[in-house]
């Protein structure tokens, strides 16, 4: 009797937990990159569909992620050796996003699992994957944690907590930063609805990134025609040179 009671009890806590799901929108679904680009502003915004009413068991908290291209990383250590600063101790970082954002309701520690951390790869530590990285250097993380700093400190990496504006646990939205050195390519966002520090519903949209106009004529024609690029670019440089000179002889008459 008491395990048909425990029974019932967690089918209908799974059913209110299937029960929300996420209605999202965004700002834009596309950024054009342009000569005088100079950043961009991403807003997120939602609300939570019911079949049920609002659960008083617990606080609905939400998560929002938002990733650019992954790809490997050599991160590298210098040294002073003999009055000069050299590359030492080198570590293959075998995946690591151009660019990643979070935002949260509050702290993510505070109300995300470990194991659904683990399960759904929302924190920096799984998001930078060092499997594998490095057979000779014992401190792996120290190079983890430098890549992280570096890209911190250029806008790369955010993490934003208690940023996420959570009203009548219905609808929520938040703004995220897009910085100037964004990388060209398809990104991800995803949002997290969490109960209990567990994930009831998750919801995945893209967001893309491409050079436009002149920028995007240039980007093209050097990687599907770099001699012909390598070619232009020689004679620009030859002529602008040529230019300068003949300017200054203008200007010493």
């Amino acid at each position: 009797m008491i395990r048909l009671v425990l029974a019932l009890v967690l089918a209908l806590a799974s059913s209110a937990a299937s029960a929300e799901r996420i209605v999202l929108g965004l700002s834009q679904d596309e950024v054009a990159i342009t000569a005088t680009f100079d950043g961009s502003s991403l807003l997120i915004f939602g609300a939570v569909s019911r079949e049920a009413p609002i659960p008083d068991a617990s606080e609905l908290d939400v998560i929002i992620t938002v990733t650019g291209p992954p790809g490997p990383v050599d991160v590298r250590r210098k040294e002073r050796q003999f009055g000069i600063w050299v590359n030492a101790d080198a570590v293959h970082l075998s995946r690591a996003p151009s660019f990643y954002a979070v935002a949260s309701t509050a702290p993510v520690d505070s109300i995300l699992s470990a194991v659904e951390d683990l399960r759904y790869g929302i924190t920096l530590d799984q998001v930078v994957r060092t499997v594998g990285a490095s057979e000779t250097v014992e401190d792996v993380a120290n190079f983890t944690e430098a890549l992280v700093r570096i890209r911190s400190d250029e806008d790369l990496y955010q993490i934003g907590k208690s940023t996420v504006s959570l009203d009548q646990q219905t609808l929520f939205r938040t703004g995220m930063h897009l910085p100037s050195n964004l990388v060209e390519g398809s990104y991800l966002a995803r949002i997290f609805l969490l109960r209990d520090r567990q994930v009831v519903d998750q919801f995945e949209t893209g967001i893309e990134v491409r050079k436009v106009g002149l920028e995007r004529w240039l980007y093209s024609l050097a990687q599907n025609q770099p001699i012909l690029y390598g070619l232009m670019s020689l004679v620009i440089a030859i002529a602008a040179g040529w230019g300068a000179s003949a300017l200054f002889r203008s200007l010493q008459r």
